[in-house]
């Protein structure tokens, strides 16, 4: 859980309090492990267009590039993974939506750039461990049949 507050020093400074949360859970069944995590927040307050959260991309709801899903005051992200460890592989569905919030944003930038305000996107990837730290390779479709590959190497330092 995650809480900012903005208080002014100068009268012109914005006010406002930004509150984010994340919870996840995964559960291993022999070399299955199924994961959830739910990821959301909001903000009350004054706020600037850049300070909105931004739904969809690898981080979010894979399928779509980063903010195409839009931005909102308000967010929530839902992923789910079922790795099998025998195989390395996983399949997964993410969702998010801005809960109706785009439209509080300064300037509207979702409606402006055509957001949709909700999506989803499902897939399946692989994992593998290298000396050059743990590789992933994920390929999504979101709800418009629009496809992506996404390639990550992640834990550079601790991989011998």
């Amino acid at each position: 859980m995650q809480i900012e507050q903005g208080i002014p020093v100068v009268s012109k400074w914005l006010i406002f309090n930004r509150f984010k949360f994340v919870a996840s859970k995964g559960v291993r069944f022999g070399p299955a492990f199924p994961l959830a995590s739910l990821t959301g927040g909001s903000i009350v307050g004054d706020m600037t267009p850049y300070q909105a959260f931004a739904i969809g991309g690898l981080g979010s709801v894979r399928g779509y590039g980063e903010v195409a899903v839009g931005s909102g005051r308000s967010c929530l992200v839902a992923n789910t993974e079922l790795a099998n460890k025998m195989t390395e592989g996983t399949i997964f569905l993410d969702c998010g939506t801005d809960l109706g919030s785009s439209r509080l944003v300064p300037g509207n930038p979702s409606l402006r750039q055509g957001k949709p305000g909700f999506g989803y996107g499902f897939g399946y990837g692989l994992r593998f461990k290298s000396p050059l730290g743990h590789l992933q390779v994920d390929y999504a479709m979101n709800a418009f049949n629009q496809k992506t590959l996404y390639f990550g190497i992640t834990n550079l330092a601790s991989s011998t």
